[in-house]
């Protein structure tokens, strides 16, 4: 089991290279500058600032430097945002991100198996084709879109819920900007547990368990619900990397304090240090998570480890 977890460990590292590499690049050949406003520096204070950050030296350099300061841990500071390093800014944001994502994480789990459970046992029933509707509804419409009309509709018109901001412990703020994150998830999990919970009541175990006499609350939960699982299983942690990602997104549209704010402020700004410092955060972030779902899968099954 180590020496899967070292190979796999070591496959990642070439992944994470790639990215910033590629990242850097299309930062730094991008028009216009850190330092480009609608008033022009004066040329001394700008030659000074450009030596400051090292742009002023071959692209080649630049992006050495910067890889030897990721090696050792350091993101560099933030271009714009005066006296704070970039690892502090997501120091700063990081909190309300991974509340926000695992929030809706839990949430999406929760009502997507318990939707898909609800659907297979109602198969081409009413309930199974309202549950369909939402479902599409929740792939289909595009989070942007749906951020908005939830904030029209039940912070607006309604005004049930705020429609934007965040105030500390506070949870209707957090009701619209977790539905939004939670939904196509949530859907997701419901079209992988309706499918493979009626495939599941379909096996001749189940029949058997029927032709028994138990109950149907007892067949689900005791032999129908596990093997149901596997597939859900599976998707939960590509899932989760997702949800965390897709809060950039959802955490502008309602103006929440997570790194979500600092990336798209780095990037209309091109404030290289943090939009690059975020980049690589979120790429660590997605490849942990997949390398613990082989590891979970290497440990499930053993035929794994030696493919």
């Amino acid at each position: 089991m180590l020496g899967y977890a070292f190979r796999r460990v070591l496959s990642a590292l070439p992944i994470a290279l790639i990215a910033i590499t590629i990242a850097f690049f299309i930062l730094r050949l991008a028009p216009g500058g850190p330092f480009d406003g609608e008033r022009a520096l004066p040329p001394d204070v700008l030659a000074n600032l450009r030596a400051h950050y090292n742009l002023d030296q071959p692209i080649w350099v630049q992006y050495f430097i910067y890889v030897k300061g990721v090696l050792t841990g350091d993101l560099g500071p933030s271009m714009v945002v005066e006296d704070f390093t970039v690892s502090q800014l997501i120091a700063i944001g990081l909190p309300f991100t991974l509340m926000l994502g695992l929030t809706a994480f839990v949430s999406a789990t929760a009502i997507g198996m318990l939707a898909g459970v609800v659907a297979a046992v109602n198969q081409n029933k009413w309930p199974d084709y309202a549950l369909v509707l939402i479902v599409m509804l929740g792939v289909v419409i595009p989070n942007f879109l749906m951020g908005g009309l939830l904030q029209l509709v039940f912070g607006v018109y309604l005004k049930w819920l705020p429609a934007g901001g965040w105030v500390n412990g506070s949870l209707p703020h957090l009701v619209l900007p977790v539905t939004v994150l939670a939904w196509p998830h949530a859907a997701r999990i419901s079209r992988l547990m309706r499918g493979s919970m009626i495939e599941v009541l379909g096996t001749n175990f189940i029949r058997t368990a029927k032709s028994k006499g138990i109950g149907e609350r007892l067949m689900l939960t005791r032999h129908a619900l596990k093997p149901a699982l596997i597939p859900v299983v599976s998707y939960l942690g590509p899932g989760l990397s997702y949800l965390l990602t897709g809060s950039l997104v959802v955490e502008n549209i309602f103006g929440l304090p997570g790194i979500g704010k600092y990336f798209v402020t780095a990037a209309l700004n091109r404030d290289y240090g943090l939009v690059l410092g975020t980049t690589i955060f979120y790429v660590a972030l997605i490849l942990v998570l997949n390398l613990l779902v082989d590891l979970l899968y290497a440990w499930l099954d053993p035929r794994v480890r030696f493919r």
